[in-house]
């Protein structure tokens, strides 16, 4: 019942009670004195009759008061006083006092709203927490990742000083891993400067309508060139003769696939290096998936794997560590492009990342 209603009736039984209650009164308290007892109508026993009457009226007021003031502080006042001992310890930081209720009128709304809001804040408390042990950890591997290759540049740069690179084939060879030290801090400082611009909603997208066969067609030319230094083939296949038209960002979709396959080609282990990109339809939606050949992922670690900071492999070497962040951007990318990112692995056999994207007709 609706407050309105319960005020509504409170209001109603005020008048209603008294009244009910003074004819009622006179009916009983008349018949009584003046009927059984034979009393005289005038007189002592008419005294008697009125002041009896005044009584019995006024204790009937304060029984309608007192009953009609007990419904209403039970059903109003009393989740009101709920309420603000709700808020008195929210703002406190006490996120665990709960005021759910079953009540079906305003109030019971209310306080259900205002029980989501503790249950939001506490989870939004908790992701805080979450965030900020993230972010400790993300200095901690991002120092480290940093400061290993800092390390090894300036024990070459001192190994040249001091003339140990006595030789041109040693000079460039110091130069050479300088160089390629250099570009890995270079890519891992672009990746984090992107995930911080992913992450707080800083990078613009530029959509515009793609054909994916064709997009990937470029794709998987490039990666063919680069991989067969490292006796790797890569592969596109197309479901029959569907057009793939999808609306995307041309540089962050390529920024997302290329991380897959990068994390895909550090888990490599097998002598002969296989990509398979396969672009499948499924009603409304085109399916990307980008499969390898390489270690796999344990079952414990997959459900993980798209989490920001999270390695499956724990280690901070540069070849397989990597950031940590590297798929995590692949899932804010194609969720910006309102898709969805799914993995599944079989380890020892290799993985299959899938992006599903809607279809532009």
């Amino acid at each position: 019942m609706s407050i309105k209603n319960r005020l509504l009736i409170s209001n109603i039984g005020m008048i209603l009670i008294p009244v009910a209650g003074f004819f009622l009164i006179e009916i009983v308290l008349g018949y009584t004195l003046f009927v059984i007892f034979e009393g005289n109508p005038e007189g002592t026993d008419m005294r008697t009759f009125l002041a009896l009457r005044l009584s019995a009226m006024v204790l009937i007021l304060v029984f309608t008061n007192g009953l009609l003031s007990w419904y209403v502080s039970r059903s109003i006042i009393k989740p009101i006083e709920e309420l603000s001992l709700a808020a008195k310890k929210i703002s406190e930081g006490d996120l665990n006092h709960s005021v759910e209720t079953d009540r079906r009128d305003e109030l019971g709304e209310l306080g259900n709203t205002f029980d989501d809001m503790r249950r939001k804040l506490s989870e939004a408390r908790e992701r805080q927490k979450q965030y900020e042990a993230n972010r400790q950890e993300l200095l901690a591997g991002i120092t480290h990742d940093l400061k290993t290759p800092l390390t090894s540049i300036k024990g070459y740069v001192h190994g040249i000083q001091d003339g140990v690179a006595n030789t041109p084939e040693k000079l460039e060879r110091y130069a050479g891993i300088i160089s390629k030290t250099a570009d890995n801090m270079d890519m891992l400082l672009d990746e984090l400067l992107l995930y911080t611009k992913i992450d707080s909603d800083q990078l613009p997208y530029h959509f515009e309508s793609i054909d994916l066969q064709a997009f990937l067609s470029d794709m998987v030319e490039d990666l063919s060139f680069d991989m067969e230094g490292e006796n790797g083939k890569v592969r596109l296949h197309a479901d029959g003769e569907e057009t793939f038209i999808v609306k995307a960002d041309r540089d962050k979709l390529k920024r997302a696939i290329s991380n897959v396959v990068q994390n895909s080609l550090k888990y490599m282990d097998k002598d002969k290096k296989m990509i398979e990109v396969n672009l499948m339809e499924d009603g409304k939606d085109v399916i990307i998936e980008v499969r390898d050949n390489g270690s796999g992922i344990s079952e414990k670690d997959l459900p993980f794997i798209f989490e920001s900071f999270y390695r499956a492999d724990a280690s901070r070497n540069s070849e397989t560590g990597g950031s940590g962040l590297g798929l995590s951007i692949v899932k804010k990318i194609i969720e910006a492009h309102g898709g969805i990112v799914l993995a599944e692995s079989a380890p020892g056999e290799g993985t299959s990342i899938y992006f599903r994207m809607e279809r532009v007709e």
